[in-house]
């Protein structure tokens, strides 16, 4: 990749700031002080550029815009149905799956993904004991 721009340098500083794995328009909301006359279309390609790079990470997330992490490392996430908040599953979860052979029924695994869904702790005591799954 070239050589960052400042602009892109700011919009990386902020996907990497905490772990909230921020959408374009909440890279956009957060780089606009320091950036006023910059684009939500110039902060959507500047992620991309990133993402294609590997210097982030770009998350398409079923029925959910896309998110940006900063941390490129192997690592799951766990998305909230109800506000879909999305955080990082911390530790070494389900190491069989790194442990597949090479091939499975005559597929070739090149990689993985895994989401998992549920109700985040906040959602949870807004909704009561037995809160919806949403489906």
């Amino acid at each position: 990749m070239k050589r960052h721009s400042h602009q892109r340098d700011i919009i990386l500083e902020e996907v990497r700031r905490g772990k909230t794995h921020p959408s374009a328009q909440e890279v956009f909301d957060r780089v606009r002080p320091r950036l006023p006359k910059i684009s939500l279309g110039t902060v959507y390609r500047n992620l991309e550029q990133l993402a294609a790079h590997g210097v982030i990470r770009k998350l398409e997330l079923p029925g959910q815009q896309r998110r940006f992490d900063g941390d490129t490392s192997e690592h799951y996430h766990i998305r909230c149905l109800a506000c879909g908040q999305v955080d990082d599953i911390p530790g070494p979860l389900l190491v069989q799956i790194r442990q597949l052979p090479d091939t499975l029924n005559n597929y070739t695994i090149l990689g993985h993904r895994l989401e998992l869904i549920g109700i985040c702790p906040r959602c949870r005591e807004t909704a009561g004991p037995n809160p919806s799954n949403g489906q």
